[in-house]
């Protein structure tokens, strides 16, 4: 019996399905049975996923709101969060120096800056500085009279031309005695001015830097802290300026 089976077999053929006749190549492939049940199946798949979502909204309650209905929004077919253009967390220029640099190389290029801006400041004194605080000077008088005729430059014991700058503002008695070093002329004074002038530009260019660099790096010991298991919450979002701030759970060391 067994015998007949196996020659029984080994006279089958093949039959394998037709191709598209000649006169209805026009048309295309011929679809096979294999192409349809892909199709019948992938209809059958979206008619199910509808059904679903038509029988969720019909279930839902009208009055019932969450937040992500007016937060997000479709994307290429995709809900993703809105962000308004103010709530950047991460500028271009960070992104790219926290993808190619180390935090230790990042922090020592922020202390280099920062020894650079404390000697600008020792060589400059900040004199006639826009964001140096005013100095107050009170003078005390016994009488409103003598409010009245009050003299600054008198009391200065300085020239009238002199009394409003902040530096090298000599007495009358000095100006007689010694003999004025440096430039004098208008020329050599409005040189020296504008010289000044660009030195305070680089000092709050470098200041600038530094606190960019100041960021960066809070930004990344944040990351590498993130990898810490132990359980987290959000206190302060993550903004251009400044880094986000987590609370950690507190963790008893054994």
């Amino acid at each position: 019996m067994s015998s007949f089976k196996k020659a029984w077999k080994s006279r089958q053929k093949n039959h394998p399905e037709r191709s598209q006749p000649g006169f209805r190549k026009h048309l295309g492939l011929l679809e096979k049975k294999k192409d349809y049940k892909l199709r019948a199946d992938d209809y059958h798949k979206k008619q199910n996923t509808l059904s679903a979502l038509r029988k969720k909204a019909l279930d839902k309650n009208p009055d019932e709101f969450y937040y992500n209905m007016i937060s997000t929004k479709l994307q290429d077919g995709v809900h993703v969060q809105k962000k308004a253009s103010e709530e950047v967390e991460v500028t271009e220029e960070q992104k790219k120096v926290m993808r190619t640099q180390d935090i230790k190389y990042v922090e020592m290029k922020r202390v280099a800056e920062a020894k650079k801006i404390e000697r600008m400041k020792g060589e400059l004194h900040l004199l006639d500085a826009e964001s140096k605080q005013k100095n107050k000077h009170t003078f005390f008088v016994d009488s409103k009279a003598e409010v009245q005729s009050f003299d600054l430059a008198n009391h200065l014991d300085t020239a009238p031309e002199l009394v409003d700058r902040v530096f090298n503002r000599p007495t009358l008695k000095t100006l007689e005695t010694k003999s004025i070093h440096g430039a004098v002329d208008p020329n050599s004074m409005k040189k020296l001015a504008k010289q000044r002038n660009h030195q305070y530009k680089i000092l709050s260019q470098r200041i600038d830097r530094e606190k960019k660099m100041f960021v960066i790096t809070q930004k990344i010991q944040t990351r590498k802290d993130l990898q810490d298991k132990n359980k987290k919450v959000k206190v302060k979002k993550e903004t251009p300026n400044a880094a986000a701030i987590y609370k950690f759970d507190a963790k008893r060391k054994r």
